[in-house]
């Protein structure tokens, strides 16, 4: 069993695009995707999509098989639809359907359309991924889910606004050369205290924005990449899925990720790696607070210990560990169904020296994403490592 590598990858602008249609940004995210790989879209026999809102949005459900027309194939396609970690489940497919051998070239992505329903409508179609019976009917937002979370984890393990304003500002200086990214925006410490509060303690900069992207990736096998002689560099070494209760009401711990460390077990078992391996990763950062809670749920810090890494400066670009690279989800932006192979994508030009942040990770060699969705309600991890060809 060989491990799937990355071909080529292509994307959008992360931001509001009123003018697009969400078939017309994944046609624009494929076909870049098709043609920086440089193979026969003839070759692609599938593809593996992520969207979390297209009913609500645009009023279109089954969008996998008109997303392929989109981009010109006609293959077999699926929509994979898991809130926010969409298109990370699609991955984790594409990756079995590869190592299976039931497939040699997969087409991997996502996209989602969002602005286009205003900033009300957004938040309470997001809020579905939410229990509708036991939260949202009791006027539960992801916001205020977050709140609850950072509140039981400065409880249990101290913190403070300050430390989650650090993270945001972290998160802005590493999107600047971003031109993918939806804020492109440097911000102070004292610019995220003393920002308006969306759900105390989580403040407008603790806070991602609503985006519309797409994003999309080719995988193929290691024979087929060899066969054609294709720049494959990046191979998918470990893949993992975890799962929680869907209310947080019902869960054992509100500072702690299980579904997280599952799948973040899984993934490192599956790629014969444990946590000190990893060199740089793209997490789940949908709230400041989301980043501490993946990476102690990763295995990276103890509990409690990763509320102050970004202040003490171990999760920046010039850290031992830097997190979120592309600005992660804070402010490249969060188009849900595509984010998780948004974080592909940054992973792999880090590694191929593509990406304006590369310098900081060139001697790398391995590298991870985590993509969640609701309250980690559902996540995924993949392990990436370069690879000699």
């Amino acid at each position: 069993m060989s491990d799937p590598r990355v071909a080529g990858v292509g994307l959008t602008h992360f931001g509001k695009h009123p003018e697009q249609t969400g078939r017309a940004m994944f046609a624009e995210a494929g076909l870049a995707a098709l043609d920086d790989a440089g193979i026969d879209p003839d070759d692609v026999e599938a593809l593996f999509y992520g969207n979390f809102m297209g009913e609500l949005a645009e009023h279109q459900g089954h969008q996998a098989p008109l997303m392929a027309e989109a981009v010109g194939l006609d293959v077999p396609a699926t929509r994979y639809e898991s809130a926010c970690a969409s298109s990370g489940a699609a991955i984790r497919d594409a990756v079995l359907r590869l190592r299976n051998e039931e497939a040699d070239v997969v087409l991997v992505g996502g996209s989602e359309r969002m602005t286009n329903i205003g900033t009300a409508a957004a938040t309470d179609a997001l809020s579905i991924a939410a229990d509708d019976l036991y939260e949202i009917r009791a006027g539960m937002t992801f916001p205020g889910a977050y709140a609850l979370m950072a509140r039981a984890y400065f409880e249990k393990y101290g913190g403070s606004k300050n430390d989650l304003a650090e993270i945001a500002v972290k998160n802005h200086e590493h999107a600047l050369p971003n031109e993918y990214a939806q804020m492109q925006q440097a911000i102070t410490t004292e610019d995220a205290i003393d920002a308006p509060i969306i759900a105390d303690p989580l403040g407008l900069y603790d806070s991602c924005p609503i985006t519309d992207g797409a994003t999309a990736a080719v995988l193929v096998s290691e024979a087929y990449a060899a066969e054609h002689d294709l720049d494959t560099g990046v191979a998918i070494t470990g893949t993992g899925q975890g799962g929680d209760k869907m209310a947080l009401h019902d869960r054992d711990y509100f500072a702690r990720t299980p579904a997280t460390e599952d799948a973040a077990d899984e993934a490192y078992d599956d790629a014969g790696i444990g946590p000190d391996a990893v060199d740089f990763l793209e997490v789940h950062d949908c709230f400041t607070i989301a980043e501490v809670l993946a990476l102690e749920g990763l295995g990276l810090y103890e509990p409690g210990e990763a509320i102050g890494a970004a202040g003490r400066g171990e999760t920046t670009r010039e850290g031992d560990l830097p997190v979120n690279l592309s600005g992660g989800l804070k402010s490249k932006g969060h188009p849900v169904g595509a984010t998780g192979v948004a974080q592909l994508i940054s992973i792999t030009k880090l590694f191929e020296g593509r990406h304006p942040r590369a310098n900081d990770v060139d001697d790398s060699t391995t590298a991870l994403a985590h993509n969640a969705g609701g309250t980690v309600a559902s996540a995924t991890v993949h392990v990436f490592e370069e690879v000699e060809q």
